[in-house]
């Protein structure tokens, strides 16, 4: 594959970890919602991140955990784009005596793999999943990634779903890469790597 020339794989001390192209730069962070790991192409880039208004070609790779503050946005990806769990979202927010988000991003493409992993790509310019939830801004690349919802085991006692949620946007040149990088998240989110 000549993919696999143009990729490393890059994790965070949280064991959180993602395709990139070969030779960028990565940060992990952590708070009480879940952990996050991103990659740019030049190191500098990182301290640009925490604004929360990065512009350049970036990957994001967040797991969302449902046990603290991360419940808020699971319960919101369960109410825009999981159908299979709206009812858990809509207790969640009769419980907290909010309004029901309704909805996806209106432009938006949302594919749907299976009921826990859905693919996205929000246009360039554009609010939606891809910019919505991450560090990055709209600017004219769209955002490609996918949204997955994890199981926990039997003997866990959870308050719902953990979500793993990848943001990439890549300049034309590595744009082939985009696919194989979420197809390889979606991968190990059913199966992590040892």
């Amino acid at each position: 594959m000549k993919d696999a020339g143009a990729l490393s794989y890059y994790a965070s001390a949280d064991g959180i970890g993602v395709l990139g192209p070969r030779g960028w730069s990565c940060e992990g962070d952590s708070g009480s919602s879940g952990f996050v790991l991103f990659l740019t192409p030049h190191k500098s880039d990182l301290t640009d991140r925490i604004q929360k208004h990065f512009e350049g070609p970036a990957i994001e790779i967040y797991h969302i955990d449902s046990e603290a503050s991360g419940t808020w946005e699971v319960a919101e990806f369960e109410a825009r784009i999981f159908p299979a769990f709206r009812a858990s979202a809509r207790r969640f927010y009769d419980g907290m005596g909010m309004p029901f988000p309704h909805g996806s991003y209106p432009r938006d493409t949302l594919t749907y793999i299976n009921n826990k992993i859905v693919e996205y790509r929000t246009p360039a310019q554009t609010e939606g999943l891809g910019t919505h939830y991450s560090w990055l801004k709209p600017n004219g690349t769209p955002v490609s990634g996918a949204v997955i919802l994890l199981s926990h085991g039997p003997n866990v006692v959870s308050n719902g779903p953990d979500v793993i949620i990848v943001f990439v946007r890549l300049l034309s040149e590595l744009a082939e890469l985009t696919p194989v990088i979420i197809r390889d998240v979606e991968r190990e989110a059913v199966a992590p790597r040892k």
